[in-house]
């Protein structure tokens, strides 16, 4: 199979993927955080199980960009560094420095399925950028990639505060959930999901590729509806939950 063969099954797998995403959150809550729940089998410590599943987008992702003929580019170095910029975030700072040691179990199915699809997101972004796209010498400038760029950095900045707020809620060696105030939770239950939905949406548009834009719309099929389920959760927990917000858009849903 050669490079292109293998990126349209990797285009295919991740629409279905998606699909069976939708169907499956629209009725069941993905038992992880919050909603950990017995009846999914073995669990493991969910400081390591976020580092296990999300390693791909770090590691696949850099060895097979670094292996293709892109590497060095100016675009696409400068998208690869807006996805590490995250991923490093999210694999490494938030897991190992950020997650409280009180943070529950996290099922052995969900690292694992979640493993696998970063194995195929992150090889398939990696192709694309690494070696089947093409970027021009002054792709930095173009309007896709500045507007983009921009739209992820914002995202990621909302993605980081909304995190920070959350950790900050309890003293420490202090348990149990607390309604969060300040920044975007002033609209909405999970600004950090709209951060992820803001940033996936601007890398979408920064690489101007069919994987990023696969990625993006995934992303919104797996936050949205964990979004509606956050915001469920606290308008049955505390009766004097803000009214005016909403689940992850400010003033629609």
């Amino acid at each position: 199979m050669d490079l292109d063969e293998l990126y349209w099954l990797g285009l295919a797998v991740m629409g279905v993927w998606t699909l069976v995403t939708v169907v499956i959150l629209l009725r069941v809550v993905a038992p992880y955080g919050r909603h950990t729940r017995g009846g999914w089998g073995p669990t493991m410590p969910s400081r390591w199980g976020w580092v296990i599943f999300e390693s791909p987008a770090v590691v696949l992702l850099t060895a097979v960009f670094v292996l293709g003929p892109n590497a060095g580019q100016a675009g696409p170095t400068a998208l690869v560094a807006l996805w590490l910029l995250h991923y490093l975030h999210r694999d490494v700072v938030w897991p190992l420095f950020r997650m409280t040691s009180g943070a529950k179990p996290i099922p052995v199915i969900v690292v694992g399925t979640a493993f696998s699809f970063q194995i195929v997101n992150s090889g398939l972004v990696a192709l694309w950028i690494g070696h089947l796209g093409e970027y021009p010498a002054d792709w930095l400038t173009d309007p896709r990639f500045v507007v983009g760029a921009a739209l992820f950095l914002v995202g990621f900045a909302i993605n980081v505060h909304a995190d920070h707020v959350l950790f900050t809620l309890r003293a420490p060696g202090e348990t149990g959930y607390k309604v969060p105030y300040g920044g975007l939770y002033r609209w909405v239950s999970c600004p950090n999901y709209l951060g992820e939905l803001l940033e996936w949406a601007g890398f979408a548009l920064a690489a101007w590729c069919l994987p990023a834009l696969a990625f993006a719309v995934y992303t919104a099929a797996n936050l949205v509806p964990r979004a509606v389920a956050h915001h469920r959760w606290y308008r049955e927990r505390f009766p004097d939950y803000p009214a005016e917000r909403r689940a992850v858009l400010p003033g629609l849903l």
